[in-house]
């Protein structure tokens, strides 16, 4: 009873936190308080920042989606769910997957650079006469955006995907989604990521690719969008790091030059950690107690997060998704281009490619490749050495207590609704248990983190942990179990019917064959 009313009281002052930085980042934008709404126009802000949140929410919900999707047969949900299985196809046939991640991880840092520049606040705004307090605490310090992202572009999406993958991807907005992340991956813009897995292959994993070595001039355009990449992210670095030293980006006055590079290093990092431990946990998850015992800190640290019936676990991926959010909204900040009235240009560039740096987008290339991508690499070619560090362990604990506080509990409460409107059932209802899977002969893949690639994206419990269905999970599933049969029984009769008239049309004489045909292709 008492963990009801608490978790009640949790899931009221996290909506109350996030209506209100709502209402104050949408009073922001159309006071012209922040750089798309001045620079533009508030109702391009508006729709901007919107049309971000909820690409962002597929984007999430989709990797979540496509990593967990892997070991299913396919022909189990072909039928009920073709959208769902044609996506499938391309992204996991080969290296695809690992591509669509890579492509993914750039359009997640872009979407929430967009936001800030949508919703971050100019210096010294001021909105609905709000104490100064209040102020610094939601605007300056942008925990209003923080809430906004975490939340409705994140969160929920993960939540609802993670039980309900088959339903959430079952549309074109997916197929869209899919197809810009492997553009982007295909540009070359983020190959830099390949020589950094290279590297590691050289250092003693060699990666396990699932398409044969690359020949001719397949191999020549590999390297040469490489060296491209490599160029782009040394000039990025260049550009981000002369602003900072400058004193040219929108990091707060307060802030030194050199803490502020400082800071640009330190949050990449604790991104880079996070972003790798989910991988390291799903691969060290796999292997014997033996062998997690032997790195003291990697025991420790899978102990604490498999504890119990594993209920730590979506603790740490809340709590991990949070501090993620937050340390990409801090970099943001530090690696946006801003110039004063009489600043000259970054390299005397010219105007219209200063523009273009004020972006931000430079710094979303810097933390994708270098942030994330690379720690994620890492972590898949070493994750027993990833984890065999109290840098793992302090992490978790900390990611623990983000989510204990219940700050983005309201994203259960946004999941919810938006389960009941979009009408997502859980996977069970439509291929079974993994129990029921092996009984009926469609038993999961082996689905293996592979080293030098990125994925899985959700680690799994080891083999000595038991799920254990909780009692509202139970209730869920019994009720969309009772309605998918209501709607089976329900097509039955229809196909019923339409024999019955199609038979006795047959002995009235008026029975016709191209009726018999077309009609029993419909159904």
């Amino acid at each position: 009873m008492g963990t009801s009313v608490w978790k009640g009281v949790q899931y009221a002052y996290s909506l109350a936190l996030l209506i209100f930085s709502t209402i104050i980042v949408m009073a922001l934008i159309f006071s012209e308080n922040t750089k798309v709404a001045s620079d533009v126009h508030p109702a391009f802000a508006f729709v901007l920042i919107w049309v971000a949140l909820l690409w962002l929410s597929m984007v999430e919900g989709g990797q979540a989606s496509l990593v967990g999707l892997p070991p299913i047969d396919r022909e189990l949900y072909k039928e009920s769910h073709p959208i769902t299985h044609q996506i499938c196809e391309i992204a996991h046939k080969g290296d695809n997957l690992n591509r669509y991640l890579m492509g993914r991880q750039f359009m997640v840092l872009a979407l929430v650079f967009t936001t800030n520049m949508c919703g971050g606040p100019l210096e010294n705004a001021d909105v609905l006469g709000l104490p100064s307090i209040v102020n610094k605490i939601f605007l300056d310090s942008g925990m209003a955006m923080f809430f906004m992202a975490a939340m409705i572009g994140q969160l929920a999406a993960q939540v609802n995907a993670s039980r309900c993958m088959l339903d959430y991807i079952n549309t074109h907005f997916m197929t869209f989604t899919l197809y810009v992340a492997n553009a982007i991956e295909a540009s070359g813009l983020l190959h830099a990521s390949y020589l950094i897995q290279s590297i590691l292959g050289l250092l003693g994993s060699p990666t396990e690719s699932f398409e044969p070595p690359r020949t001719g001039m397949t191999f020549v355009l590999h390297w040469a969008r490489v060296a491209m990449s490599v160029a782009i992210l040394a000039f990025a670095f260049a550009v981000t790091l002369s602003a900072l030293f400058q004193g040219k980006t929108t990091m707060w006055e307060s802030v030194p030059s050199f803490a502020a590079v400082v800071l640009f290093f330190v949050f990449m990092s604790i991104v880079g950690m996070l972003e790798g431990m989910q991988i390291a946990f799903f691969a060290v998850a796999k292997m014997t107690p033996e062998e997690r015992a032997s790195r003291p800190w990697a025991k420790r640290t899978c102990d604490l997060l498999f504890k119990g019936s594993g209920r730590n676990l979506p603790g740490f991926m809340v709590g991990r998704q949070m501090c993620v959010t937050l340390c990409f909204f801090i970099i943001a900040r530090v690696t946006t281009v801003k110039l004063e009235d009489g600043e000259t240009n970054i390299f005397g560039v010219s105007n219209q490619l200063q523009e273009f740096f004020n972006t931000g987008l430079l710094g979303a290339i810097i933390t994708t490749i270098v942030g994330s991508i690379t720690w994620q690499l890492a972590a898949s070619a070493f994750p027993l050495a990833f984890l065999s560090t109290p840098v793992t362990y302090v992490l978790l604990r900390i990611c623990l207590l983000l989510e204990a506080t219940g700050l983005c509990s309201g994203s259960w409460v946004i999941a919810k609704i938006h389960k009941s409107f979009a009408h997502f059932k859980f996977d069970e209802v439509y291929v079974g248990t993994a129990e029921e899977r092996a009984a009926n002969k469609h038993s999961d893949g082996d689905y293996n983190v592979k080293p030098g690639h990125m994925y899985p994206g959700v680690p799994v419990m080891p083999p000595t942990t038991e799920y254990r269905f909780t009692l509202d999970e139970i209730d869920t599933l019994q009720a969309e179990l009772k309605e998918h049969k209501e709607e089976i029984e329900e097509r039955i009769r229809q196909l019923e019917n339409q024999r019955l008239r199609l038979m006795n049309g047959a002995t009235s004489g008026k029975y016709d064959k191209t009726e018999d045909v077309e009609s029993g292709s419909d159904s």
